[in-house]
């Protein structure tokens, strides 16, 4: 195993055409070995503040404890979405106006050459392997929900109204119900954090053609948000770059 500094990581985030505010928020954490994505939902009901708290959550969590095996990661990004659930709405408590904010949220934390990877919401992780670019979480939508019981197919879910409709994300719900995956890192490969402000306006083979350039994960981010912004950059736009060596 090779040291941890050999994985390279960047992100960006962009506020889009249309919006008059960038409710996202990405995150790579090296040192701490999280890298995340977070999309605020509300709207006047201050997305950008759930994101942001999400985001200061993690970075709390992750700085003050350091977790000595696989376990114990794992139980750290649940008790992330958890805490980030609480404080939100405590927030909303104290700010009743805040009603109805929360975002959707992707954790991805590395322990040696495993991961653990949080979900929630629409936002997503993608694999990208050689030439194939693999999706690692399902969108907690009510689109997915009709895919799921054999309402809709899938090319029907895309061009429905109901994915819009998220059935879970932080902060909406006392209860919260993040999905945790786990599983081992490979080699040569990319890891993709986004928002649905890159996937709903970018094709997935032209975000493969990106990621495979030869060129560092920086310029891959903004090469991704310009092109979100070129196709119209309707919602705002964030992505997290996670590239694993070769001989890692």
């Amino acid at each position: 195993m090779n040291s941890y500094c050999e994985i390279k990581a960047s992100c960006l985030s962009d506020i889009g055409l249309l919006r008059n505010c960038n409710e996202d928020i990405c995150c790579v954490n090296p040192r701490d070995k999280f890298f995340l994505v977070a999309d605020g939902i509300g709207g006047a009901e201050a997305g950008d503040v759930a994101s942001q708290i999400f985001l200061d959550t993690v970075s709390d969590i992750f700085s003050t404890t350091k977790p000595g095996n696989h376990k114990e990661v794992e139980k750290l990004v649940k008790t992330c979405f958890y805490q980030a659930n609480q404080t939100i709405q405590n927030h909303i408590e104290t700010h009743p106006s805040h009603a109805g904010m929360g975002c959707t949220a992707e954790l991805f934390a590395i322990n040696g050459d495993k991961y653990v990877l949080g979900h929630i919401g629409d936002s997503r992780t993608y694999c990208l392997h050689k030439d194939e670019l693999v999706l690692l979480t399902k969108d907690h939508s009510l689109a997915q929900e009709q895919v799921d019981l054999g309402v809709l197919t899938e090319t029907q879910a895309e061009k429905s109204s109901l994915r819009h409709v998220l059935s879970r994300a932080i902060g909406i719900k006392q209860d919260i119900s993040a999905d945790i995956s786990t599983g081992t890192l490979i080699p040569d490969s990319i890891y993709l954090l986004c928002t649905d402000g890159l996937y709903n306006m970018v094709d997935l083979a032209e975000i493969v053609t990106v990621l495979q350039y030869d060129a560092p994960l920086e310029m891959k981010a903004e090469m991704l948000i310009k092109m979100a912004n070129d196709a119209g950059g309707r919602d705002n736009i964030s992505v997290s770059l996670v590239e694993i060596p070769s001989r890692y």
